[in-house]
């Protein structure tokens, strides 16, 4: 695990709180400027505290490879030894600081170049509690440390390891008594000069010195605020500050964290860790909104003739997903302008949480089958799909993806096949599909070479498709029958630089469809929200879920302005499990938590507008969706 920077968001903590006891004529206002302060950021260190490491099963070795900064150690000296012990009574033979901590230490430092962890952005320390008296105790504990000086005295190099007192340690008119690599665990409730203040290498305070609070919610105001004002008095020394006897969670740790506690206590190194490796991940704040458009509603629900029907799939968007974006964008985003909603049901035939291939299978061709099938029945005999069947009824179609456009959610609305991988043979299914006008998404894996490339073009021209290779072709090609397969540069994540490209083909696409003939169906896919969801990335599922809520909004403006438009949004399943922990609109900053990185068995929420949109709500199985979207243009 690495040391994780993070920032904090100042103004998250928006109380309307005061500190008592100011500690010096400007506390006051550093105080306000940390609880207040909407535009500075402020920059914190993290890091895990392994409590009472001895106790471990393996002491040390828990902690260390589980990557925590700091160990804890509780001493005791019996016949010239030191024994690590909490109690009296638990010292053992052979569980000694040397041989517990300093030697294994020793040889690792060795090993690692003369650092503690093979990482150089690592630091660590050793919390040496003392349980008796520092004048019994700590000239043998100097005596036997100056035998590892070469990893201790940082006067001599930047990667060394520190040593900090605490427990039953020396008074602070003493610190100077003992080596400068020595440092010491400081109270909050003592003064220290300044001098004294270079030899602390901590400040700690028992969690219930504050408050009772058990780690659920936040601690009462006045609490929060004490807590607050002594973390800030500790960062304005510079000093690390940690609060033992706290609750064990992820809440907990959100919440210290936010006070401004930087040491994170823990008696579970490896779960500590697993949360620790997270955050990089696993918080998102926006750096800009973008204006929501509000409907009129005069279409919404009424029982009218349906000509179109926008259907856009958020693949792999949940309930957490979409809050996400809604937090992001300040509270406030085009689904959640659509008052008609449903949740469907996402299982397939096959045991486990269903893929996209038979979640899309379900909704194009209204019949469940198994994983990795796409739009066969389970027994491999080609489905009749939604695109050929509204084409008999003269419906044009255009399916478009910010993914592989051979992949199973785009491809399950015009190709049938027992393996959704089989990226070529599923291509090839233009050659002699009737049902789809027009196809946009990424380049298919098989046709980055140019001669398969070429080939292909020349096989699917004669079902009247032109192959083209960009956006700006699409735009200007007066051409019915369209295949374009763009580069990966046009189809790059957004936080990689990606335009909004889905709102613009989606735009592109109605105003090439629209008039045609009897109406259309677009099913116009956010693919990459589900790439997200896969690598457990909150800012990637984030600005995916957001730029396809951009694509709504385009769809919500031209169901208005036609009357005879139905939009659907919805998602072949949820994926990541995704939930958040803590989520501030006001400022666009989310921190959530993945389940894991795969498709979950979540129900996924379904949101119409237009006419026709009432049929949508409830609870159903996701092949019903086939059937109502069908239902809408017979009526």
């Amino acid at each position: 695990m690495e040391k994780i920077v993070f920032t904090i968001w100042t103004g998250i903590l928006c109380l309307g709180l005061v500190p008592a006891n100011a500690q010096t004529p400007d506390m006051h206002s550093k105080f306000e400027q940390l609880m207040f302060g909407a535009e500075k950021e402020q920059q914190y260190v993290v890091k895990g505290h392994s409590h009472n490491d001895y106790e471990q099963n393996i002491p040390f070795f828990t902690a260390y490879y589980a990557g925590m900064e700091s160990i804890e150690v509780d001493l005791f000296l019996r016949k010239g030894t030191l024994y690590t012990a909490h109690d009296e009574d638990e010292i053992r033979p052979g569980r000694s600081l040397e041989k517990l901590y300093l030697e294994p230490l020793a040889s690792l430092y060795k090993k690692n170049g003369n650092r503690p962890f093979a990482d150089s952005t690592k630091s660590l320390q050793l919390l040496i509690d003392l349980k008796e008296g520092y004048e019994k105790i700590m000239p043998p504990l100097v005596e036997i440390l100056e035998k590892y000086r070469f990893m201790l005295d940082e006067g001599a190099s930047g990667n060394k390891v520190r040593i900090v007192i605490s427990g039953s340690m020396p008074p602070a008119d003493s610190f100077d008594h003992y080596p400068l690599w020595i440092f010491f665990d400081g109270r909050p409730n003592l003064a220290y000069t300044e001098g004294q203040r270079k030899r602390l290498g901590m400040i700690s305070d028992n969690l219930r010195s504050y408050t009772a609070w058990n780690g659920k919610g936040v601690p009462g105001k006045e609490e929060m605020q004490r807590i607050a004002a002594q973390a800030l008095r500790a960062k304005e020394w510079g000093i690390p500050f940690r609060l033992w006897g706290a609750p064990e969670s992820i809440n907990t740790w959100i919440v210290l964290e936010k006070i401004g506690v930087t040491w994170l206590n823990t008696d579970y190194p490896t779960r500590l860790r697993e949360y620790l490796d997270d955050l990089p991940k696993s918080r998102f704040k926006s750096k800009q909104t973008y204006p929501v458009y509000h409907p009129s509603y005069a279409s919404d629900g009424k029982d009218s003739p349906v000509r179109n029907v926008i259907l856009l799939i958020g693949d792999g968007m949940g309930l957490g997903h979409i809050q996400a974006a809604l937090t992001a964008n300040k509270g406030e985003v085009h689904m959640t302008q659509m008052r008609h909603i449903g949740f469907s049901k996402t299982s397939s035939y096959s045991p486990g949480n269903t893929d996209s291939g038979a979640g899309g299978s379900a909704i194009a061709t209204g019949q469940k089958t198994y994983n990795g099938f796409l739009s066969v029945d389970t027994s491999g005999i080609p489905l009749p799909r939604l695109p050929d069947i509204l084409a008999q009824q003269g419906i044009h179609t255009g399916i478009l993806s910010t993914g592989d456009a051979s992949d199973a959610t785009p491809a399950s609305f015009y190709a049938s096949h027992r393996d959704r991988i089989a990226s070529e043979e599923i291509s090839l299914a233009l050659r002699h599909n009737k049902g789809i006008d027009l196809l946009i998404g990424s380049t298919p894996g098989p046709y980055r070479d140019n001669l398969k490339r070429e080939k292909f073009a020349q096989t699917i021209k004669g079902n009247g498709f032109s192959l083209l290779d960009n956006v700006t072709a699409y735009v200007e090609s007066k051409q019915e029958k369209l295949v374009v397969y763009l580069p990966d540069s046009a189809m790059r994540p957004v936080k990689d630089g990606r335009g909004s490209i889905l709102s613009e083909l989606l735009m592109v696409t109605i105003d090439k469809l629209d008039g045609r003939g009897s109406g259309f169906f677009i099913m116009a896919e956010g693919a990459q929200i589900d790439y997200g969801g896969h690598a457990r990335d909150l800012e990637y599922v984030t600005t995916e879920t957001l730029d396809f809520d951009r694509a709504v909004g385009e769809a919500l403006r031209f169901a208005d302005a036609d009357g005879h438009t139905l939009v659907i949004v919805l998602a072949d399943h949820e994926t990541g499990g995704l939930t958040l922990l803590d989520a501030d609109s006001k400022h666009g900053a989310i921190h959530g938590h993945f389940a894991s990185n795969d498709h979950s068995s979540m129900m996924i929420p379904v949101m119409a507008y237009g006419p026709g949109a009432a049929q949508f709500m409830g609870y159903y199985e996701n092949n019903e969706l086939f059937y109502k979207i069908w239902k809408a243009y017979k009526n």
